[in-house]
């Protein structure tokens, strides 16, 4: 008895691998991924092959102008977050899941540490690939940089991580919102337009408030020269990190609260 209940004991370490063999072998995650990757790379290509001296985007961050495709993929992503843990509740797998783990909570803290991994490797992978071969065609124009440059590869670096961030935002709204249709249109409208509407009002704080918000956050941590009106990238990384918190600490709470 005492062997049997030890092969079949709950730990940290099977719920992870657990989590990591149900991302895995879903389509949806490959299909994410791959176009998340597909589109980073292809509009990094795409800007540096057309890009001209003249043609008006001296001005822009090098690595801003590289990694354009960023914000794409990164809705590839966050779409991929809700799947993760809003398709649990679509197909029902969420049962099997939480009776297997009867306290709960050790099932998202998995799939956001298993997720959030996942999505920064990829993230930073494909971001440095991308710039590098950018670079490739800049190399004769104003735009040319390098990984040693100031602030590039801290650029590169923190648009993975705002990308990864804004991510692990959308996998909370999925598990709070229990929905994919539901959580996809909450993330579009509520992490995307909603600053943008924000910004039409003449209040000077809301600009201040809105440099913190999860979007204008990450675009922040993009770029190797500070952007103008922005937040700075200490602060930004903070803002971001705080917002993804908030979005898992409310399905935390209604994980424990209510019934599936």
């Amino acid at each position: 008895m005492t062997t049997t209940t030890a092969l079949h004991r709950i730990t940290p370490a099977r719920v992870l691998r657990s989590e990591w063999h149900k991302l895995w072998t879903l389509r949806s995650t490959w299909i994410t991924v791959l176009s998340a990757a597909t589109l980073v790379l292809g509009v990094g290509i795409l800007m540096g092959a057309t890009y001209t001296s003249d043609g008006g985007d001296s001005d822009v961050d090098t690595v801003i102008l590289t990694l354009y495709g960023s914000q794409l993929g990164g809705v590839c992503l966050a779409v991929l977050g809700i799947l993760v843990t809003a398709g649990e509740y679509a197909t029902g797998m969420i049962r099997s899941s939480l009776t297997a783990v009867p306290t709960r909570l050790p099932v998202l803290w998995a799939k956001a540490a298993v997720f959030t991994s996942t999505v920064f490797v990829i993230s930073l992978t494909t971001a440095l690939i991308t710039f590098l071969t950018a670079q490739l065609f800049l190399n004769d124009t104003d735009q040319a940089a390098s990984l040693t440059d100031p602030g590039v590869l801290g650029a590169v670096a923190g648009n993975a991580t705002g990308v990864t961030l804004l991510a692990v935002v959308a996998l909370g709204l999925g598990a709070a919102l229990r929905s994919v249709p539901g959580a996809i249109g909450a993330f579009i409208g509520g992490v995307m337009v909603l600053p943008e509407v924000l910004g039409m009002l003449p209040y000077d704080a809301v600009d201040t408030a809105i440099k913190y918000f999860p979007t204008q956050a990450a675009g922040a941590l993009g770029s190797a020269d500070p952007l103008p009106n922005a937040a700075t990238p200490g602060a930004a990384l903070l803002a971001l990190m705080l917002w993804a918190a908030a979005a898992l600490l409310v399905p935390a709470l209604l994980l424990k609260r209510r019934d599936v």
